[in-house]
């Protein structure tokens, strides 16, 4: 009896093939709508607070630390516009980045599958969530703790006076590292689901980086021991959190034959 050939399965995205040209103008579209948004954020944010109170608030965790009657300088002409301006610009974009990771979503999800949407959408949607979290949590409460352990420190023949452009590069630079850090569990589960590590592996590796997390902590923050806590302690819970929801995700976001070679065997 000679053998019949499987039918093949239908593919999902027969049909849906477009021009070059026809991709390119797509993109063009979703890059005006997604700096339409920045530029409508940013609009708003001139017209209310205004720049000046935007950067007031930024600039608040370090104020409520200063000596009283202390303030910020400014040691440049145009800091005073210019820095209020970066402020500014950087919040309209954190505010508008859910429309742009919108546009940027429409753009690729046509040429996806349906299992590779189940694992492209919710990392989209997790790391500029837990970015975000990083971002509020060394605002809230990291900016707060370390201000406060350096001014401790700080002889009362000192009168601290910071310059308003270091002040913001220092707060970008934490925003950064923060935000990034949060990122663990995001690293941890794509490892996982592309099959570099396995999660056994990552289990393994648990007391590695332990260690690895307070060496990119002091590196990353400033020398003192609260700021270096603050990034590492979360980090390691973090790694935690990124291999339990691993186990989950690559449970859910199989291909359907990976899920029918699963079931056979």
């Amino acid at each position: 009896m000679s053998d019949t050939p499987k039918p093949t399965p239908e593919d999902e995205l027969a049909g849906t093939e477009q021009p070059f040209v026809q991709h390119l103008m797509e993109l063009r579209d979703r890059l005006i709508k997604a700096m339409l948004a920045i530029g409508v954020a940013v609009a708003a944010l001139a017209i209310y607070p205004g720049p000046g109170p935007l950067y007031d608030l930024l600039a608040a965790p370090l104020v409520a630390h200063l000596p009283k009657g202390a303030t910020l300088i400014a040691t440049s002409v145009i800091s005073p516009f210019m820095v209020p301006l970066k402020i500014m610009l950087m919040t309209g974009f954190l505010l508008a980045l859910p429309v742009v990771l919108y546009q940027i979503w429409a753009f690729v999800a046509p040429g996806l599958y349906s299992h590779e949407k189940k694992l492209v959408l919710p990392l989209v949607i997790s790391s500029t969530v837990l970015f975000l979290i990083g971002v509020a949590f060394c605002y809230f409460f990291v900016f707060g703790q370390v201000f406060k352990f350096i001014q401790s420190f700080a002889p009362k023949s000192i009168t601290a006076a910071p310059d308003i452009e270091a002040y913001l590069s220092f707060v970008l630079t934490m925003f950064l590292a923060f935000g990034v850090a949060f990122e663990v569990p995001i690293a941890v589960v794509v490892l996982a689901r592309l099959g570099v590590v396995s999660i056994d592996k990552l289990k393994a590796f648990r007391s590695y980086f332990i260690v690895l997390a307070f060496i990119v902590a002091a590196i990353v923050t400033p020398p003192d021991v609260v700021s270096q806590l603050a990034l590492a302690i979360p980090m390691i819970l973090l790694y935690e959190a990124g291999i339990w929801a691993a186990k989950i995700f690559i449970k859910h976001t199989q291909a359907p034959d990976a899920d029918a070679d699963t079931a056979q065997s």
